[in-house]
């Protein structure tokens, strides 16, 4: 396995990692899951992606349960985070401080950890000043529940009031952005983010390189049978 920093951070990650998007609960209970994240770790990856939308949380559970069985040392993997959608109530959405703390403290609670290595800003929240985003964020790095805090589907404009308000106010910035990219897809990475790359040294962490299991091959010759 081969890794790469993350950004302009000296945070080491593998070039692979493992998501649990659409199949812990869905088709991975936690023996499963177990089995399937001791073969990913065992071939050296290292980052652990998650987030409280998944399954409404189920799948941090499972994950978190999982983790806890395999007895793994803490200091050898990386675990991700995303907040945005967290419930139907007005205050489980968003990235508001209150929704981010909530759902920060929740999410350590559902995978049974004290700290999130990564913790995503899942969408861009318009009805939320960038700056208070990034207060939040800031507070939980300080206080020590998050080590990297970065955003999934920003547009490039938003990023950089992101670092600009951090940058500004002494807060910390974003280390790092989870676009969709994939053969399909790939102007966010390619076009959008170049400024971002060279000179804030943005890092980047990849959500369905393969376009949700199109690229395998698999559907060449049609649906099969029970796909989702």
């Amino acid at each position: 396995m081969n890794y790469k920093k993350l950004g302009k951070s000296g945070l080491r990650v593998s070039e692979l990692s493992y998501g649990s998007w659409v199949t812990f609960s869905l088709q991975l209970d936690v023996p499963k899951a177990k089995k399937a994240m001791k073969y990913a770790y065992d071939s050296g990856i290292n980052f652990f992606d998650n987030a409280e939308v998944y399954e409404a949380g189920e799948s941090e559970i499972i994950m978190g349960k999982a983790i806890k069985e395999l007895g793994w040392q803490r200091e050898t993997y990386i675990i991700s985070s995303k907040v945005f959608w967290g419930g139907n109530a007005p205050t489980q959405k968003g990235l508001n401080v209150k929704h981010v703390r909530e759902a920060c403290e929740a999410a350590l609670k559902r995978l049974n950890i004290d700290y999130l290595d990564l913790y995503f800003c899942h969408r861009p929240d318009y009805e939320t000043p960038v700056e208070e985003t990034v207060r939040a964020m800031d507070n939980l790095v300080k206080q020590g529940k998050i080590l990297y805090w970065g955003t999934s589907e920003w547009p490039a404009d938003r990023i950089q009031e992101a670092y600009k308000v951090a940058y500004q106010f002494g807060l910390t910035p974003p280390t790092m952005e989870q676009p969709q990219y994939n053969m399909f897809t790939r102007d966010k990475i390619e076009k959008e983010y170049s400024q971002l790359f060279s000179e804030e040294g943005l890092g980047t962490t990849i959500w369905s390189p393969l376009c949700s299991g199109l690229l395998t091959g698999k559907y060449n010759k049609g649906i099969p049978k029970n796909s989702r």
